[in-house]
């Protein structure tokens, strides 16, 4: 009686929380297919949890006995949440399993000094920096090695998680620093006399499974020794909640964004909401220089906010640049970023600032829909608009493919605006649906021979093809994109392939039928594998080419032959045919703020008040152009420069073709620093180019904070990507046009390093280079380095590096 009274109220209770099923018009949309799929799964995977932790609960009715109480502690430090999710799942098991009461916390919430009085304690610890602790461990890790108390009577386990190829593979830094903090705990605790359980189970990133590979043993041993009885039913919890089941959940990027910022107890939203925020251009961040100060106080983060304001092709106002200037010093740090994807930034935003400033960012005829998320993003364009006929058709395409590919949700007005929604309407996304793509997509638009923009490296691109200054149309590229993650081989950079060609006409069919395409197979499970360069790969160029094509209505035209000279934007005056004037003045690494012997920023306020009506534009490698001058207002505007000391002549041609993104102290992604560290080491290398003669021969050099690649380091002669403070892996070979990828030379390199490999090799160039050859040229010609012939080789040297990429394609150009 008791068994079938628990399976009825099992079943009505499954029945009440089940979404009931009523009948609606047929939608073959495939987010309406995979929201029915998502709900459904999730209704199987409760019914089977719930019948197994019936089936235990009946068990313990019948008499079959439970598991002994353990008291169990489990302690974890996380920086990215996997070491969290491992703690709470062994948490979960141990509590549904009948062993007692279960504490589970950050390690850094438990004092060292009461481990004495606990009978089973388990620690999973992930691996930060050089084999350190994460943040929210490091205070409890630091205190426990130097403690001395013994600790008799206590039994432990520690798990760690760990990359043993971070340092490179097979090097003595990653033998050394492999879940080093892991390693240092377990070793402490059994000096102190504590009992192991059993050996401390290391978790790989490289291993086939990650670090669950070790887990499942590590876990089963565990358990086994304690004699304790985990069911297949005793995880816990709902199924794991994933990216579309939140987009799915959100009513059109709604969430309970609106309630979170009404929320005055807390300068931060919810976990949920911060992935939504992203579609609406916003990032939560904070001050990661004093996070571990404030965590061991117990302090809230310094939380803040990034707002990212998108200029489709990168031509805007002086009024708009006015607007910019005096929200960034209002309501952020007073620094305005520009990004490598023609965008303004401000940094610093407090949470009870962001509906002013984002109601500002309107009033300036601009916005953030869709400069972050699983969306077509900001499409950068050569922004030189009045140079040509066809430059201007290429700007007014890059703003017209925007507004046609922008999400069509009213969330962003009634959030940020407070704008009502309209009695009866209910939101559609005619191109996206409910989940949106997923990952994020990138579009850019080159007119060669200028390649400012990095066509290569982007989802989709077009080329502008033209014969006697006339627009025949555009070359199609597809499955470019920059990102990968140390030391997962899985993951790589990659330059589009070459689709075919099509007309100004059908430019934004295409466009639409290649974001349809990865909408349809892009891959939803894995977000590292989720970008569209890996579904070209998976699907190979001619089947991709063939559903664009289905989608289209028309077959795409052969591609015409194109050739670029240069990624670097051409700096200095230039005349247009309609008799204006610009002049494209170097920001260096995009970041605009004064400094004691360089008003850069005073200096562009005063500029632009005295160029109202006139352009103040972004280029994609981060620089400005001050457009639309009248030939009467030209002396005004050179008056100003004079006064300010602006001239791009002060800059070393390789310093004037860097490139950095934000990293430390603000990007939660950042490993290293980058934009606040590349000026300093530039003018190290600088004293090695006047030393060889080479100050005016121009070498693009790009640093990143982490490997995402943000600033296209991997498209630069010289690159950097960094891994942890002051330590970064080093690349060479890129083209420099951005037209081959480069591979890395050297793994951990610092400051002295770096400039002991540059000096012998800057001579070697100097003295032995080839007419017209530039410096990713020399560095494959004589051998110092491979190319990468396509971008699943990136990692790959010797024979391997000459594997046929799946797609058919080799992405390296002339």
């Amino acid at each position: 009686e008791i068994q079938e009274f628990l399976k009825r109220e099992q079943n009505l209770s499954l029945l009440a929380n089940a979404t009931p099923k009523m009948p609606e018009p047929l939608n073959e949309s495939l987010e309406a297919a995979r929201s029915q799929q998502h709900e459904e799964l999730q209704r199987r995977a409760t019914q089977r949890r719930m019948n197994e932790q019936l089936d235990q609960l009946i068990d313990g009715i019948g008499g079959a006995g439970g598991n002994k109480d353990l008291g169990l502690l489990v302690l974890y430090g996380s920086d990215g949440g996997n070491g969290s999710g491992v703690a709470e799942k062994l948490a979960k098991k141990a509590e549904v399993s009948g062993c007692g009461e279960v504490r589970c916390m950050e390690a850094n919430d438990f004092s060292v000094d009461n481990l004495g009085e606990e009978k089973h304690v388990i620690l999973v610890l992930a691996t930060a920096g050089q084999g350190e602790a994460c943040a929210n461990a490091k205070s409890f890790s630091e205190t426990l090695l130097d403690y001395p108390n013994k600790l008799p009577g206590v039994k432990y386990a520690v798990f760690g998680l760990g990359d043993s190829h971070y340092w490179g593979e097979g090097s003595a830094d990653s033998a050394r620093y492999f879940c080093l903090n892991a390693r240092e705990v377990d070793e402490k605790l059994h000096s102190l006399g504590a009992e192991r359980i059993v050996p401390v189970g290391l978790g790989d990133d490289q291993d086939d499974d990650g670090y669950e590979g070790a887990l499942g043993p590590w876990e089963e041993a565990l358990w086994d020794t304690l004699d304790v009885k985990i069911k297949g039913g005793a995880i816990g919890g709902p199924p794991p909640i994933v990216d579309d089941d939140i987009k799915i959940k959100s009513n059109f990027l709604r969430g309970m964004i609106d309630e979170g910022l009404n929320d005055h107890t807390t300068g931060k939203l919810l976990p949920e909401d911060t992935k939504l925020t992203k579609f609406h251009g916003i990032y939560q961040q904070d001050l990661r220089s004093v996070r571990e100060e404030l965590d061991a106080k117990g302090l809230e983060r310094a939380y803040s906010f990034m707002i990212r304001i998108g200029v489709p092709g990168g031509v805007a106002t002086s009024e708009q640049y006015i607007a910019m200037d005096d929200l960034c010093t209002k309501y952020a740090n007073g620094a305005l970023k520009l990004t490598t994807r023609q965008a303004y930034q401000f940094h610093g935003v407090l949470k009870r600032n962001l509906k002013t400033t984002m109601k500002g960012i309107n009033r300036a005829a601009m916005d953030t829909l869709a400069a972050c998320g699983d969306v077509n993003r900001n499409i950068i364009a050569n922004p030189h608009h009045r140079q040509s006929g066809v430059n201007k058709q290429v700007h007014e395409l890059a703003v017209k493919l925007q507004a046609y590919l922008r999400p069509k949700t009213s969330a962003y007005a009634e959030i940020w605006l407070d704008k009502k929604p309209v009695a009866g309407s209910v939101d559609h996304e005619p191109i996206y649906g409910a989940t949106y793509l997923p990952r994020k997509f990138k579009i850019a638009i080159a007119v060669p021979p200028l390649n400012d923009v990095d066509v290569f490296a982007h989802c989709l691109g077009f080329i502008a093809i033209q014969k006697n200054g006339k627009l025949l149309g555009f070359n199609i590229t597809v499955g470019g994109g920059m990102g990968t993650t140390h030391g997962n081989k899985a993951t790589y950079p990659r330059l589009s392939d070459v689709l075919g060609f099509c007309t100004l006409e059908q430019a934004v069919k295409v466009a639409e039928s290649v974001v349809i395409v990865q909408r349809d197979n892009g891959d939803r499970d894995n977000r590292k594998h989720a970008r569209l360069k890996y579904t070209v790969e998976d699907m190979g160029l001619d089947v991709f080419r063939s559903e664009v094509e289905k989608l289209c209505g028309f077959k795409l035209g052969k591609a015409h032959p194109f050739k670029f000279d240069t990624n670097a934007d051409p700096y200095g005056w230039h005349q247009a045919p309609d008799g204006t004037w610009q002049y494209v003045l170097f920001v260096e690494n995009g970041y605009i703020k004064d400094r004691a012997d360089y008003k850069i920023k005073t200096a562009l306020r005063e500029i632009a008040e005295a160029h109202v009506g006139g352009e103040i534009s972004l280029t994609a490698t981060q620089n400005i152009i001050i457009g639309a001058i009248t030939p009467e207002r030209k002396p005004v505007i050179e008056e100003l420069m004079r006064k300010y000391n602006i001239d791009n002549t002060r800059y070393s041609a390789m310093r004037l073709h860097s490139m950095a993104c934000v990293a430390l102290p603000t990007c939660a992604l950042a490993m290293a620093e980058s934009q606040t560290y590349l000026p300093s080491l530039i003018d190290k290398i600088e004293v090695l180019l006047d030393e060889n003669g080479l100050r005016h021969d121009a070498i693009t050099i790009r640093m990143t904070g982490c490997p995402n690649g943000c600033g296209r380091p991997t498209l630069a002669e010289i690159g950097f990507i960094g891994k942890a403070p002051g330590q970064y892996n080093m690349y060479l070979g890129a083209g420099f046009a951005g037209n081959r990828i480069s591979k890395m030379y050297k793994e951990g390199v610092d400051e002295e390093e770096i400039l002991a490999i540059l000096g012998p090799m800057l001579q070697a160039y100097a003295t032995t280079r080839q007419d017209g050859e530039h410096f990713g040229d020399f560095c494959v010609r004589t051998g110092i380095i491979e190319p990468t012939l396509q971008g699943r080789c990136f990692w790959s040297t010797g024979k391997e590096n000459l594997l046929e990429t799946p797609s058919g394609t080799t992405q390296i150009y002339w």
